[in-house]
């Protein structure tokens, strides 16, 4: 027995992780995203609730329900060891794709698409998001040493992302497809994958953007609009000419809480898809920065926190997590003002939607629970902390660096 196989066999994995209370900054920006999302959605909702369910209140009283499940969910969560994904993630995974391949089989037809189970009441879209964040990180994590040969790095992961995202597309949910595919390609970079190999990867994923637009109709329609809209916003599509109008009227403080006309006037679906617009319109542009200030400052306390974390299991499923739900919110706003092709993508904390709200704070409590083990860093863990893509996220702290990898000697992994 080496030296090496000694050193493996008799050093615990992780040192003892002392308890810590959770991020603060982060726990302020979730309740203050939790309350202004409730407060919009009560707003955006009741019309709309009443002309669908026969009760104004429906769509608020389900979503303090959803509210409950992942407010239980995210403090499980938030004392759940990161490490343990490790061995769950496989099980978790091949269950996601069972409930994806559910839907195919056995949901129900809703707006031209198959997303939902359980009379409308999961959608397992959101969940794959999630858990292909929770596995590629775990995967990239495994394979870190072998991420710059093609055949152990980019190809296994293009596998990954094939099988969920076509099981997505499928559906079809094009949103969260490409959201899937973007996620891998991002956590492909931050783990350190070859810049030829990203380059590569970047090149396939445009084409397979174009061939999935090209055999797509509703692909086409949408990048239609969108180019008519960027020529000429009188020629987009009617969802965002209604979006249009909304922002218009809002101007720079809104018409107040409860008074948006465009949400009784025909705005598509204005508690999920739309509700951004009802912002605007409510609250005027002064509202819609002020909710963009928040998601900013939820990313910018993610990536701290992935800077801070253990280990490089811990920074990829820290920034995975955070940079996740800042790009749902991203497309999400940008659709509404017409710079990019419509997407389903919900708007984190304030669309309607048990399956979105529920995930979205089940990888908050993951965020929690990588916080509060920040420095216990292990020995093996230790010597792959590099971490450059996320170094320079504390902009004004220009003092401090990530420890650069350290290669200890006799020890073999």
């Amino acid at each position: 027995m080496g030296v090496g196989t000694f050193v493996k066999e008799t050093l615990p994995q992780s040192t003892p992780r002392s308890t810590r209370g959770f991020d603060m900054p982060l726990l302020v920006v979730v309740v203050a995203l939790i309350v202004f999302g409730l407060v919009m959605l009560y707003s955006a909702s009741w019309d709309f609730s009443h002309a669908a369910f026969g009760d104004a209140s429906y769509m608020f009283n389900r979503q303090l329900m959803w509210l409950g499940i992942g407010l239980v969910v995210a403090v499980v969560l938030a004392f759940f060891d990161y490490h343990r994904w490790r061995r769950l993630i496989v099980p978790a995974m091949a269950f996601t794709i069972v409930m994806l391949v559910l839907v195919l089989a056995m949901s129900e037809i809703r707006f031209n698409a198959r997303r939902n189970l359980f009379d409308g009441s999961v959608q397992p879209s959101e969940l794959a998001k999630l858990v292909s964040i929770l596995y590629l990180s775990v995967w990239l994590y495994a394979k870190r040493e072998f991420l710059k040969d093609i055949s152990l790095g980019l190809i296994p992961l293009g596998v990954i992302l094939g099988v969920v995202g076509g099981l997505i597309y499928q559906q079809p949910d094009l949103s969260a497809a490409a959201t899937v595919l973007m996620l891998g390609g991002l956590l492909f970079f931050l783990a350190g994958g070859d810049l030829t190999q990203i380059g590569g990867l970047l090149l396939i994923a445009v084409v397979a953007a174009w061939l999935v637009v090209s055999v797509s109709l509703t692909g086409q329609e949408r990048v239609s609009d969108f180019i008519a809209g960027i020529k000429d916003p009188l020629q987009a599509s009617y969802h965002v000419r209604r979006s249009f109008e909304a922002i218009v009227n809002g101007g720079w403080f809104g018409v107040g809480i409860g008074r948006s006309l465009s949400k009784v006037t025909g705005l598509p679906v204005p508690p999920t898809d739309s509700v951004f617009a009802v912002v605007v319109e409510e609250l005027g542009w002064f509202g819609a920065v002020a909710l963009i200030g928040l998601y900013g400052f939820l990313v910018w306390r993610g990536m701290v926190i992935a800077r801070r974390a253990p280990d490089m299991l811990g920074t990829l499923l820290a920034s995975g997590l955070v940079l996740w739900i800042g790009m749902e919110a991203l497309i999400n706003m940008a659709v509404m003002v017409g710079l990019m092709p419509f997407a389903g993508n919900a708007l984190p904390f304030v669309s309607a939607g048990g399956s979105n709200l529920v995930t979205t704070l089940a990888a908050l409590g993951i965020l929690f629970n990588i916080s509060r083990q920040a420095g216990d860093a292990t020995i093996t863990d230790e010597e792959w902390r590099s971490y450059g893509a996320v170094v320079n996220v504390r902009w004004w702290d220009g003092r401090r660096r990530v420890s650069r990898a350290r290669r200890s000697p006799g020890v073999e992994e």
